[in-house]
């Protein structure tokens, strides 16, 4: 790559290491005679296509440039991700000194067991608390099918601590580990509220594997006391630096759920976690959905293998299953990379995830390229998480800035869908304003939708780079008429990208029959007031300004916010909708 007559720019990939490390690497490299180094600096690159981990730019100055290019692909050939690896690579934090120690995480279950010996040493009652009971004590109710086993389980794979012949080894073997017992009981909106908000200035992660039925049909979230949680933990949790929530995207697979009809792994305030077996294929249990961001292992079939950790009686289990089992793996290696960073915001988290989380081995058919380049899925989220390259890009990671709120209005005139809605407007992301947008995090399209067969319907988003999110895949047992009531779906497929430029959302009636829903179903989008059937609606656009001219992360969060309301008294299907932006 040539820079000018006598120069050509050399990238070089130091996989996990720090600046000293990749000095080293440096000064045993093979060089040409003619090659001086001029400069040496630690650049983060934003196109994980190529590249997902911490780079060192190399400039050098050449008496001619007929070994560049070969030189260039020397140095680049070990950046390739690799096809082949099935591996979290939690030993690539270890190597560099990370065990999690310092940073304090809680499961939020059914209890754990206190005194596991692989637990007893990094036991944190601070972090622990019985909401079922009322009292300090997480340790689970005892039963002859040990039915509260779960939170015991999903504690290990944080935590168990290291080299005692026990069980096996957490993620984060040095981490301090809590439990809330709030799963063994009714599980009302205050119970949800309180395990969510338990001592939020000394736990740090908060990892949850539960959520509403994985039946297909049901569409349900949190209730306002947990909402309310939710937004303090983000905004007040960890000294203003946000809890990190971190949830398992659900086991409805084989009912065909969609996890974007769980209002828990479909917030932006959690990071959602899906599963992969063994062998890099989607398990019969894992939900496809866009809100999810990445994936740690999890079980498969009968013949293939599944986690090992702590159980219940002080003894170890090799059957740990589903996404339950995938999100501690996730919040161990987020502890990880807190330890490397303590600074760290809960969006940080999220971008760190997005950045060096890989397609791997992971096996699906719809795996796609978006906007920016990154290689994402509705099964996997941007794939594979990796914990040596989460550290080693925590370490010197300068935190995205303050969110801005950019306002706009769509107006559009009535459209007769009959089987299928199409329709976009063309945003300019408030240019040239203070609140100007000028890259996406999360985006949100939030809908209230009456239809007939809930379960035909799919919607699905596309940026204007192109990047096509189904927001809801049909749903065979959803049988409902109830629709959508301000139901906000989440997608993480846009991030990074300029959210200038027509957005289309498209809503369609995949039965045979489509015309049994109102063959004049028709659109209606206004701006208020609108007298007798207005409904307000805007697109929320939330951003992040630069914080260094020379930074390549523009990170922003960016809620792409659709409402819908149905008038049943002018038509069987028929639709009025406002589209808003805050």
């Amino acid at each position: 790559m040539r820079v000018c007559g006598c120069g050509c720019v050399l990238w070089l990939c130091v996989e996990g290491r720090g600046f000293q490390q990749g000095m080293n690497t440096v000064k045993h490299l093979t060089q040409p005679p003619s090659v001086t180094l001029a400069g040496l600096f630690i650049f983060h690159l934003s196109h994980p296509g190529l590249f997902s981990r911490v780079f060192l730019l190399m400039l050098t100055f050449l008496n001619g440039c007929s070994t560049c290019l070969s030189y260039v692909l020397v140095l680049l050939s070990p950046c390739q991700s690799n096809p082949s690896q099935a591996d979290l690579n939690a030993k690539g934090a270890w190597s560099q000194g990370y065990t999690g120690r310092g940073v304090v995480v809680t499961i939020l279950d059914d209890g754990i067991e206190k005194d596991h010996p692989d637990l007893a040493t990094n036991y944190d009652p601070e972090a622990s608390y019985d909401v079922n009971d009322g009292d300090s004590d997480p340790q689970p109710r005892y039963t002859q099918r040990n039915e509260n086993r779960h939170g015991t389980r999903c504690a290990g794979e944080v935590a168990a601590a290291a080299n005692n012949n026990v069980c096996g080894v957490g993620v984060a073997y040095n981490t301090k580990i809590g439990g809330v017992r709030m799963l063994d009981g009714e599980v009302t909106d205050m119970v949800e509220a309180h395990s969510l908000s338990l001592n939020s200035q000394h736990i740090h992660i908060y990892s949850a594997s539960w959520g509403p039925e994985d039946d297909g049909k049901t569409v349900d979230g949190p209730a306002k006391l947990a909402k309310e949680a939710f937004l303090r933990g983000v905004t007040e949790g960890r000294g203003r630096l946000g809890s990190i929530f971190v949830w398992a995207s659900g086991n409805g697979g084989r009912e065909k759920d969609s996890c974007n009809c769980d209002g828990y792994t479909n917030s932006i305030y959690t990071l959602s976690i899906s599963s992969t077996t063994q062998y890099g294929m989607v398990p019969w249990y894992s939900e496809a959905c866009s809100s999810t961001l990445a994936t740690t292992f999890s079980s498969g079939n009968p013949n293939e293998k599944q986690i090992v950790t702590t159980d219940l009686r002080q003894k170890c289990t090799d059957s740990h299953t589903g996404t339950s089992a995938s999100a501690p793996l996730a919040a161990g290696i987020i502890a990880l990379a807190l330890e490397a960073n303590m600074n760290l915001t809960w969006r940080d988290m999220q971008h760190l995830v997005v950045r060096t989380s890989h397609p791997a081995h992971l096996s699906t058919d719809d795996w796609s390229t978006n906007g920016v380049g990154r290689r994402v899925s509705h099964s996997y989220g941007y794939g594979l998480l990796d914990a040596g390259a989460m550290v080693a890009l925590a370490q010197n990671w300068t935190s995205v800035g303050p969110q801005h709120q950019c306002v706009l209005t769509m107006l559009s005139e009535p459209r007769d869908i009959s089987s299928r809605l199409l329709f976009s407007k063309t945003l300019d992301a408030c240019w040239g304003k203070p609140e100007y947008v000028s890259s996406l995090e999360h985006v949100q399209a939030r809908l209230t939708l009456s239809y007939n067969h809930r379960g035909n319907l799919a919607i699905h988003l596309i940026s204007p780079l192109g990047t096509r999110s189904t927001l809801l895949a049909p749903r065979p047992k959803d049988y409902s008429s109830e629709g959508f009531n301000d139901w906000a779906f989440m997608t993480t497929h846009s991030w990074d990208e300029d959210p200038r430029g027509e957005w289309t959302l498209e809503i369609e009636n995949v039965s045979e029959q489509g015309h049994d829903y109102g063959n004049r179903t028709s659109v209606y989008l206004h701006t208020p007031p609108h007298i007798h059937q207005s409904v307000a609606g805007e697109i929320m656009l939330l951003s992040t300004p630069s914080t260094s001219p020379s930074s390549l992360f523009l990170s922003t969060l960016y809620h792409f916010t659709h409402i819908f309301s149905l008038s049943l008294s002018q038509f069987k299907g028929s639709l009025l909708a406002y589209v808003y932006i805050v």
